[in-house]
């Protein structure tokens, strides 16, 4: 008789329970967003931006990432990841996936992206990142590249979670970029059914993808807070839309409330419209560099770790200014005085020539080499100069400064050069405070060495001739052997990417991919095979490892290719 309480307490407990379970569950909040996919441009809002439980809508952050990893060459489809026990213990909906286990990435992106498995979605995010704290890190930097500012994720597969909340706008942002960036993959939303590798999954969308004409994806969601969500999008002749619903309260309810905002908003879009493609994210980590300073700065001096700055190195001591009597009697010394000479007498050091205009302020000057005699004073070098020319002729009008003259080089006479205008060495770049306007420039003597009168060199013939000639040998032209260099001497290899129906599309998929894939096809030759088949896309002049690197990555794309060459 003692008994009788617990046992009856425990009976009401129960029933209480089932009453509880049985009666319907508290409405979510409700949301709508509806856009343009052609332009972004919204079409009809409601509580578009309110922060709301996405459920497993957050799975189509979990693909993006995979599919940008794959794209980036991170992962391949068929890479292999091993299953941890927590993405086994994941609550339902599942794969039914076990600890230990390993499967190919190709797997875990269907039963994600068909059946919305849970333990899927943690093992992409685990094997993607290492971790899912870590790959949720990863997804809300992305949701912000991609403009997604009401965004926060926690974890991979969208469970209710404290801190994990996204909006309907954010969503059909989403989306889109799903669409537009990753075409190769989009088809996984339409399908109706798909192999999983241990199972064979079957899509939580079928029910609109049926009875919605045009419909073709894209993913479904549900969890007690969040209620019935659905992102879709249908096309209509040329045009399209994307459209998000939060807080259905049924999957029937849901699937009528999308049905009747895309129907009201077809006929509000035009038929043809300027295509606007959202804007490709840019890569997570991007490195963070600095300019150099022209002057030192603590931004400059102290580098950040991970961070590479050009340092400003100090500025060197002013030069001491040169003589003005030395430089004024060279530049006006007629050409027949032998400077040089008189220079030597004197022992002192020919002056290097400066260029033109430019004021060399920063420059020390070299210390004498260890043996060498002591140079001159300057009033030693000033008798010599004025004794070498007191029998010659009075100098003409005081020359320029600006126009230099090699005076006592004692280097082999250079290459005739082609004749520079007088503009362009009296408006020189200017490195330290420009000079005092200079008096206009006399031509230059016959026979100087003045860098202003010389004539271009002929340019070096890019062949090259082998010839075995003895002393005294004049044999004829045609003892020699002409050999020109090769111009792409191992980029004789190229890669065929299938056969097309059209010239246009096949110069539109080799422009595509020379601009996805510069740092493979950025300097290969685009050609284009009219076969009996087809148009067959070629990229050329490739190197072995370039053109197998090239198909490996076709190939994870699911895209044909073939290495052709020797």
């Amino acid at each position: 008789m003692n008994r009788f309480p617990q046992v009856f307490r425990v009976l009401r407990q129960a029933v209480l329970a089932t009453l509880l379970l049985s009666l319907p569950a508290a409405a979510a909040p409700f949301a709508a967003y509806v856009m343009d996919a052609r332009t972004g441009q919204p079409i009809y809002r409601q509580n578009a931006d309110t922060r709301l439980h996405p459920a497993s809508l957050t799975k189509m952050m979990t693909l993006y990432m995979a599919f940008s990893a794959i794209e980036r060459g991170q992962v391949r489809l068929d890479s292999r990841f091993t299953i941890s026990s927590k993405a086994a213990n994941e609550p339902p909906s599942k794969l039914g996936l076990r600890a230990g286990q390993k499967i190919e990435l190709r797997y875990l992106i269907r039963a994600a992206a068909i059946k919305s498995g849970n333990d899927a979605a943690t093992a992409l995010g685990e094997g993607l990142a290492g971790s899912e704290q870590a790959f949720t890190q990863q997804m809300t930097q992305m949701a912000r590249a991609l403009g997604m500012n009401n965004t926060q994720f926690r974890n991979a597969h969208g469970l209710t979670q404290e801190g994990h909340y996204s909006t309907a706008h954010d969503m059909s942002i989403l989306g889109r970029h799903l669409f537009y960036d990753f075409p190769q993959y989009y088809n996984l939303f339409s399908r109706r059914t798909a192999d999983a590798g241990i199972a064979q999954v079957t899509a939580t969308n079928r029910r609109f993808l049926d009875d919605y004409p045009g419909a073709d994806g894209i993913k479904t969601g549900y969890t007690r807070a969040a209620g019935f969500n659905l992102t879709a999008s249908a096309q209509r002749g040329n045009k399209r839309l994307i459209a998000t619903v939060f807080g259905g309260t049924s999957t029937a309810q849901r699937n009528q409330v999308m049905a009747e905002l895309l129907d009201n908003s077809f006929p509000r879009i035009p038929d043809r419209v300027r295509e606007v493609k959202p804007q490709r994210p840019r890569m997570l980590v991007q490195s963070t560099t600095r300019r150099a300073q022209v002057a030192a700065s603590p931004a400059a001096t102290q580098p950040e770790p991970q961070r590479m700055v050009l340092q400003a190195s100090p500025p060197p001591s002013t030069r001491p200014a040169a003589q003005p009597s030395v430089a004024a009697v060279a530049a006006a010394a007629p050409s027949a005085v032998d400077l040089t000479e008189a220079l030597r007498r004197a022992g002192a050091t020919a002056p290097a020539p400066a260029a033109p205009g430019i004021a060399l302020a920063n420059s020390l000057r070299p210390r004498a080499r260890p043996g060498a005699a002591a140079p001159a004073s300057p009033a030693a070098i000033e008798e010599a100069i004025a004794t070498a020319v007191a029998s010659d002729a009075a100098p003409a009008a005081s020359a320029s400064l600006a126009a230099p003259v090699l005076a006592a080089s004692n280097r082999p006479a250079p290459s005739p050069r082609r004749s520079a205008s007088t503009a362009a060495v009296t408006e020189p770049r200017q490195v330290a405070a420009a000079p005092e306007p200079a008096a206009p420039q006399p031509q230059a003597a016959p026979g100087s060495l003045s860098l202003d009168s010389s004539n271009a060199p002929r340019p070096r013939s890019e062949t090259v001739i082998l010839a075995a000639m003895g002393e005294g040998d004049l044999g004829s032209p045609e003892a020699l052997e002409v050999v020109r260099r090769p111009t792409d001497s191992g980029r004789n290899w190229g890669v065929s990417l299938g056969l097309t129906t059209s010239q246009a599309e096949a110069d539109r998929l080799l422009l595509g991919l020379a601009l996805q894939d510069g740092n493979l096809f950025g300097r290969a030759s685009r050609q284009v095979a009219n076969t009996n088949r087809g148009f067959e896309p070629r990229f050329g002049n490739l190197s072995k490892g370039h053109a197998e690197l090239a198909c490996e990555r076709m190939h994870s794309r699911s895209r044909p290719c073939t290495v052709v060459g020797n």
